[in-house]
């Protein structure tokens, strides 16, 4: 079985220096014991790059180019990337239309297209709330795995 881990949760993984790092790793880790595996898509390594390449002082973490690309070949190795397929812009498009969505929750929704397109049902994120909207998917937190509420 697989879950898809959002954007927020492959930062705290790969930034020890966060107050939630260790909730990420302890809850990839529940799940790895699960029989669970970790998958990425492209947008989740897009928005991670936007993030790490970004400034500190603009609340980014700063990271060269060099290291950047390090760090995205590092997650390929370590989780699946699946294929940004072109049916995802159908499965986007019918979502942010019936869920009257507006804003940058559409980035939200193309991660929903995502995992509609790819047949994966379980997202691992810490904005819970931003997703609770679709149906279909199941939203579990990294607190959510700790606390020993896995996906079935």
């Amino acid at each position: 079985m697989t879950i898809l881990l959002d954007t927020n949760v492959i930062l705290r993984l790969g930034d020890s220096g966060s107050p939630q790092h260790r909730d990420a790793l302890g809850a990839v880790e529940a799940l790895n014991r699960q029989g669970m595996s970790g998958v990425l898509v492209p947008q989740v390594l897009y928005e991670y790059w936007v993030v790490v390449t970004r400034p500190s002082q603009n609340n980014g973490l700063g990271m060269s180019v060099a290291a950047a690309d390090q760090a995205v070949h590092q997650w390929m190795e370590t989780f699946r990337l699946l294929r940004d397929e072109r049916g995802i812009f159908g499965h986007w498009h019918g979502l942010v239309r019936d869920y009257d969505v507006k804003g940058k929750n559409g980035h939200d929704a193309r991660l929903v297209a995502a995992m509609q397109r790819h047949g994966i049902v379980n997202l691992l994120t810490f904005n819970t709330a931003d997703f609770l909207r679709f149906s279909g998917i199941h939203v579990f937190s990294p607190t959510d795995i700790l606390a020993g509420r896995l996906p079935t």
